[in-house]
């Protein structure tokens, strides 16, 4: 099997590079960080079997021009970026792993209710121009407020367990059953617009299909409740970033943090300059157990890659 990685991350981990050396020599590595085009990848994948990935994007063109490739291997937590249809058609396999970093994204959401509900972010910059003290007023606690969890998945419900010693009431909405789960937790399962309007801290942890891009528009965002926090270290694309940027400034909402947006990199999207918008440039997987992990993970597929169904999870 002729295996080459299209991400640079190996480097860090010498040790786990050497694990895949032992198990396929001759594996071909790449220590650049910047995209490649089609054609590039094209160039860098030609007479490889099996490509270990991140968000790599694997169109028909791609797929037709490397009729040696039979594996496709993410390293990624997410599969928005794969059409497994396309996959299909050039008979190439896939593996991914679903919620191997879901410490790490959860941990980051509570992480980032905390800072969003005391107003870290503009106290910190406030700081940074030289003031001690200023009229900014207060921030608010965690404890006793109502957390709203959007998506209960691996990662939701990760969040849902790690927000058990903050003392707060727990909704939970997801398309599936999750009456169970939520039984053993203590979360009470609402709809989506009780969700909206309930919630004093709402973390979104969708997948980012059709029914989930562009979900959180303004009319939504009308229906949260007022001064409520906004979190998004799941995707991009599923909150209309005009329309929170509007009602953040406002004081419709209080604040928001985001780790994701439409379009990344996010360098000038006009939300970084909303003093109660905190951001950050899609680190929720940027951990050193995370990455292990998922190179791990990358590793396990080469050889137990499968067949992707279009319409059935994860593409669904």
């Amino acid at each position: 099997m002729r295996v080459a990685v299209t991400i640079p991350y190996f480097d860090f981990f010498p040790e786990i590079r050497a694990e895949l050396e032992t198990a396929f020599p001759g594996t071909k590595f790449r220590t650049d960080r910047s995209r490649f085009d089609e054609d590039e990848l094209i160039a860098y994948l030609k007479g490889h079997d099996a490509a270990v990935i991140g968000l790599d994007r694997f169109s028909d063109k791609v797929c037709a021009s490397l009729p040696e490739l039979k594996v496709v291997s993410l390293c990624s937590a997410g599969v928005d970026h794969i059409d497994p249809a396309i996959l299909n058609r050039h008979d190439i396999k896939m593996w991914w792993a679903p919620g191997i970093n879901k410490v790490s994204v959860s941990e980051l959401a509570v992480c980032y209710m905390v800072f969003a509900l005391r107003r870290v972010h503009e106290f910190s910059n406030l700081l940074r121009r030289g003031r001690w003290t200023g009229p900014v007023g207060f921030g608010g606690d965690l404890r006793g407020r109502t957390v709203g969890v959007h998506g209960c998945g691996f990662i939701g419900k990760e969040v849902i367990k790690l927000l058990q010693p903050y003392g707060v009431r727990l909704l939970a909405c997801d398309r599936v059953d999750i009456s169970a789960f939520c039984k053993d937790w203590n979360v009470e399962v609402v709809d989506a617009e009780e969700l909206w309007a309930r919630s004093d801290v709402l973390t979104i942890h969708l997948s980012r299909n059709e029914s989930t891009i562009g979900m959180y528009t303004g009319a939504v965002l009308d229906r949260m409740k007022p001064s409520s926090v906004l979190i998004n270290c799941a995707r991009g694309n599923m909150v209309d970033e005009i329309a929170l940027k509007e009602r953040l400034e406002s004081g419709r909402l209080a604040g928001a943090a985001f780790d994701v947006f439409a379009v990344e990199p996010a360098n000038g999207n006009p939300l970084l300059d909303v003093p109660n918008f905190f951001a950050s440039p899609h680190i929720g997987a940027t951990t050193r157990d995370s990455w292990a992990a998922m190179l791990r993970s990358g590793i396990h597929g080469i050889s137990h890659a499968w067949r992707p169904e279009p319409g059935v999870y994860p593409f669904d």
